[in-house]
C-alpha cells in the first residue's frame, strides 16, 4: 500500500491545528509536518514575505504542490494552512487521499477563542486590516467547504489541546459504513470508542429541542449524551422508557408524543435513540410519526442493537398480535455505535448480539463466519471490565462494521422489505415466535440463533444443503454459548404464527434458507409435514 498520512488536519486559523497536530503525532508516536513550515523550507522565505512579494495565487500554486507531494509520501500527521481546502486541486487530492482509506478532520473550533488565538499569533496575511471581521468573513466562506472536504468533524469547544488531541484520535480511529441508495437519505454509522462525540455534528444547527429517548440500565451513557448535546447548545428532555421490549408498546410511544406535544416540539427538532434495540425502534418510530417525520439519531449500546436494530430504517412497535407488526421505514440522520457503552453490558446480553453478527456470515460475509470460528472462546468468555483496550475490541469492532456492511447491501437497494431485504430474517420466522411464545422472556438475538437451526433443518429436508451444513450451524452457534434447540412451545402455536410473519404471502408460508453459505433463497409454501419435521428436529 503508498504510503499516505496518518491524517490530516484542517481548520480555520487560530483552530490549533499545528499545537492539536503536534499533540495527536505525539500520542501516536508518528512524525508531524505542517504544510505552512513545509511551504517556507521551500520557498526559502516566511509566507507574510512571499505574500508580499508575489501574491496569494503563486503562495497557493506552491501549496497545492507540496500538499500534494505529502498526501502521497508522508505517513504521519499533517496539518494544512487554513486557506489551502479552498483550492480546487488540493481538494481533488483531499477526495483522493480519501478514496485511499484517508481520515481528513475538521478541526471546528469556537470561533471567539479562533480569533483570539489568531489575533496573538500575528504573521497571518490573510487577516491584515480589521482582523476579527476578517476571519468571520473567511470563516462563511470556508466553513462549508471544510464540511465538505473532510470526513472527521471534531468540535474542540472548551478543550485543552491534550484533549482535543485525544478527541481527534478516537475519532480518527472510528469505522466508518456508508449507507445510501434508493429511497434513502444518505447516513453514516460511525463504529469505535468516542463515536458518541460526533452527535452535535449529526444533528445539525436546525433542532433547538431534542428528546433523548432511553432506557434505565444506560443511564450513565444516556448522562454522556445529555451532557454533549447541552454543550451543543440544545434544549434536552430527558424520556426514560421501560427496558427491552416493554418499552416496544402504543402505550409508551403514546406517552412520548403527549410529552412533545407539551413541551412544544414543532418539524424542525429531532429525537436521539440511546440503548439496545427496543430503544433505538421505538425512538426511531416516534421520529417517523411525530409531524409526520423528524431527524432522529440512534446511539446503540448493546452489540444486538449495533449489528441489528439501529441500522437500515426499520422502526416499530410490537402488539398483542405479534412482534414489530406496527411501523415504518425511516431513516435516521446517523448511527454511533460508541464501542465504551459494550464494556457495560453482562456477557448474556453480549452474547445474544452474536446471533445476528452469525447470521450476516450465513447469508453474505463468510469471513465473519471465520471470524467468529478463530476467536469463539474470547467472545463466549466476554467480560466487559477487560474489553476496552483488549485485542477482542478490534475483534468486535472488525465484526460489528462487517455485519453493518451485509446489512446495508441489502438495505441500499429495498429500504422497504419488497425482496433482497428479506434475507436478513434468516432465522427470523422461528425466532419471532418464540419470541411471542416466550412472552419475550427470550432475547432475539438468541431466539435467531434457534431459528437458523431449524431454517437450516428445513433446507436440508428440502434437499438445498447437506447434513454438514447443518452441523456446522449448530456447532457455530455452540460454541458462541447460543443455544440451538427450543422445546418449550407446540408446534400448533408456533405453525400459527409462523403465517402472521410478514414474509407470508396470503395463506401460504414463506420463509428465507441457504442454499449454500453466503447465498440465500426463499422457500415457498413448504408442506406442513416438513416444516413439522424440522421443528421437530430442534427440540432436543
Amino acid at each position: 500500500m503508498a504510503a499516505r498520512p496518518y491524517a490530516v488536519i484542517l481548520g480555520m486559523m487560530g483552530a490549533g491545528k499545528t499545537r492539536v497536530g503536534k499533540e495527536v503525532a505525539h500520542m501516536l508516536h508518528l512524525p508531524f509536518a505542517d504544510a505552512d513550515a513545509e511551504i517556507e523550507r521551500e520557498v526559502g522565505m516566511k509566507i507574510p514575505a512571499y505574500f508580499e512579494q508575489y501574491g496569494e495565487p503563486a503562495f497557493r500554486e506552491v501549496e497545492a504542490d507540496v500538499i500534494a507531494d505529502f498526501l502521497e509520501g508522508f505517513e504521519g500527521i499533517f496539518s494544512l494552512g487554513g486557506g489551502a481546502p479552498m483550492t480546487p486541486s488540493t481538494q481533488r487530492e483531499l477526495s483522493a487521499y480519501i478514496g485511499r482509506g484517508g481520515k481528513v478532520v475538521y478541526l471546528d473550533a469556537d470561533p471567539q477563542e479562533a480569533m483570539e488565538r489568531a489575533n496573538r499569533g500575528g504573521g497571518r496575511p490573510m487577516l491584515n486590516g480589521d482582523a476579527n471581521a476578517r476571519w468571520r468573513k473567511l470563516y462563511e466562506q470556508r466553513d462549508p467547504v471544510f464540511h465538505e472536504v473532510s470526513n472527521v468533524h471534531v468540535h474542540t469547544r472548551g478543550l485543552t489541546p491534550q484533549g482535543a488531541a485525544k478527541k481527534v484520535i478516537d475519532m480518527v480511529s472510528q469505522r466508518i459504513v456508508h449507507v445510501d441508495g434508493t429511497a434513502i437519505e444518505p447516513y453514516n454509522v460511525a463504529i469505535g470508542e468516542g463515536a458518541m462525540n460526533r452527535l452535535v455534528d449529526v444533528l445539525g444547527t436546525q433542532p433547538k429541542k431534542i428528546a433523548l429517548i432511553h432506557t434505565q440500565p444506560v443511564q450513565r451513557h444516556s448522562d454522556r449524551a445529555r451532557a454533549l448535546l447541552r454543550q451543543g447548545g440544545y434544549e434536552v428532555s430527558d424520556i426514560v422508557i421501560p427496558d427491552a421490549e416493554p418499552g416496544k408498546t402504543i402505550a409508551v410511544a403514546n406517552g412520548i408524543w403527549e410529552r412533545l406535544g407539551a413541551e412544544g416540539f414543532t418539524r424542525s427538532d429531532a429525537v436521539v435513540g440511546l440503548g439496545g434495540g427496543a430503544a433505538t425502534d421505538l425512538a426511531g418510530f416516534v421520529a417517523a410519526t411525530w409531524m409526520r417525520g423528524i431527524r432522529y439519531v440512534n446511539c446503540p449500546t448493546s452489540l444486538l442493537a449495533m449489528v441489528d436494530a439501529s441500522t437500515g430504517g426499520k422502526t416499530g412497535i410490537n402488539t398483542p398480535q405479534g412482534k414489530n407488526l406496527v411501523g415504518s421505514f425511516y431513516t435516521p440522520a446517523g448511527v454511533l455505535a460508541d464501542m465504551t457503552t459494550l464494556a457495560s453490558l453482562p456477557n448474556d446480553i453480549f452474547i445474544e448480539g452474536l446471533g445476528e453478527v452469525a447470521k450476516s456470515g450465513f447469508i453474505r460475509d463468510p469471513e465473519i463466519l471465520h471470524i467468529l470460528e478463530e476467536h469463539a472462546d474470547e467472545l463466549r468468555n466476554f467480560n466487559g471490565q477487560t474489553f476496552l483496550g483488549s485485542p477482542l475490541e478490534d475483534v468486535v469492532a472488525e465484526l460489528i462494521e462487517r455485519t453493518v456492511r451485509v446489512k446495508a447491501y441489502h438495505v441500499s437497494s429495498d429500504l422497504k422489505e419488497k425482496g433482497l431485504r428479506e434475507f436478513l430474517n434468516y432465522g427470523h420466522t422461528l425466532g419471532h415466535a418464540i419470541e411471542k411464545l416466550e412472552h419475550f422472556r427470550w432475547r432475539h438475538g438468541n431466539a435467531v440463533a434457534v431459528g437458523m437451526v431449524y431454517a437450516a433443518e428445513l433446507a436440508n429436508i428440502m434437499g438445498l444443503i447437506d447434513r454438514d451444513l447443518v452441523d456446522y450451524h449448530r456447532s457455530l452457534l455452540s460454541s458462541l454459548g447460543l443455544p440451538t434447540s427450543w422445546n418449550d412451545g407446540s408446534f400448533e402455536d408456533v405453525l400459527a404464527l409462523m403465517h402472521r410473519d410478514k414474509k407470508a404471502r396470503g395463506n401460504e408460508l414463506r420463509f428465507v434458507v441457504l442454499d449454500s453459505i453466503g447465498h440465500v433463497v426463499h422457500l415457498d409454501n413448504p408442506s406442513v409435514d416438513d416444516v413439522e419435521e424440522a421443528f421437530r428436529r430442534i427440540q432436543h
